[in-house]
């Protein structure tokens, strides 16, 4: 199965993209086994595509099945001891500082307890190469994974078993084929997933069933944040940033004056923060109503972000995690 970039999702897009990978997609070989992660002094410069907090720890996944964790904050990383597979991991969810989940390419499922050090294989779709390209954890036993296709997976024992959902078609299509790029939760424990063609779904239900939440929008969104205060952001491509304050019922969008694709959404500390290609950095302290700090000039194409305890920017990007800024004299 072959796909094309315009078919290929999530932070995944913008890496490739980034590196002007034509085609991505592979074809599915039944004799499909899959090979460890290679420990490697060069694994850092890797191409970064998500990252996660397991409690106090920094755990970021990404191309050749590198793991990377970091103890203090973000000032310096080293590859995780074991990983079952070499292909490429889309996305990390942790439910505690032990037990986290990383999706990607093949449908690989990873689970790991001892927060991030080892990891297992718990789902391998040799069959078929339909990508994970994102997962979501609300507790240690329920989880969600969402990829290519409108292919959404649940589990209710912390990833022993996975069921398939299928999804009703969105309006005006024939069938549920949507690309799921990213996922986020709202209040109440609500799950949306940033989709293609300007779509966000809905689950009130824990990824069982969805709805579809129109924006206006007709391009991708690669990501969204439920912000403290219940509004809803999404973003993606060409610079592309919608808002919705009334749980994804009406949305409007935002004006960054950027081109560059947005790939990842947080928020810490009352601001909003958005990174992208091209060096894409930007930030809100008013919920996203408004973007200052604009800064595409220079940089690898950013690809994910966290916010470490004293507010610092810990970066990813496509040559792996950013070193810190050198402190500056006064």
């Amino acid at each position: 199965m072959f796909f094309t970039k315009n078919r290929i999702a999530g932070a995944a897009i913008a890496a490739w993209l980034a590196l002007g990978v034509a085609d991505a997609g592979f074809a599915a070989d039944a004799a499909l086994r899959p090979e460890p992660a290679v420990r490697a002094a060069h694994a850092a410069t890797a191409t970064t595509l998500d990252a996660a907090w397991a409690g106090t720890r920094v755990v970021a996944v990404g191309d050749h099945g590198v793991v990377e964790l970091s103890d203090d904050q973000g000032l310096s990383f080293r590859q995780a001891r074991s990983v079952p597979v070499s292909t490429m991991l889309n996305s990390v969810s942790f439910a505690d500082a032990r037990s986290g989940w990383a999706v990607g390419h093949w449908g690989v499922i990873l689970h790991t307890r001892d927060g991030g050090e080892s990891w297992e294989l718990q789902r391998l779709a040799a069959d078929e190469d339909r990508p994970l390209f994102a997962v979501h954890f609300f507790n240690a036993r329920e989880g969600v994974a969402v990829g290519l296709w409108s292919l959404v997976l649940v589990t209710e024992d912390g990833g022993k078993t996975w069921q398939k959902q299928t999804l009703t078609p969105p309006p005006g299509s024939a069938k549920a084929d949507l690309n799921l790029f990213g996922l986020f939760a709202g209040p109440a424990g609500i799950l949306y997933a940033a989709a293609e063609h300007g779509m966000v779904l809905r689950s009130a239900d824990r990824g069982r069933t969805w709805t579809y939440l129109g924006t206006g929008y007709r391009g991708s969104f690669w990501s969204g944040i439920g912000l403290a205060d219940g509004t809803l952001v999404v973003a993606g491509l060409r610079g592309s940033m919608y808002r919705s304050t009334d749980q994804g019922a009406h949305w409007s969008p935002v004006t960054t004056g950027l081109k560059s694709s947005i790939t990842r959404l947080v928020e810490a500390k009352g601001k909003l923060l958005a990174v992208g290609l091209d060096g894409l950095h930007i930030v809100s302290d008013n919920g996203g109503l408004s973007f200052s700090n604009t800064s595409t000039a220079g940089g690898a194409s950013l690809t994910a972000a966290l916010i470490a305890a004293d507010g610092r920017q810990i970066l990813f990007s496509t040559t792996g995690p950013v070193p810190p800024a050198a402190p500056q004299r006064n």
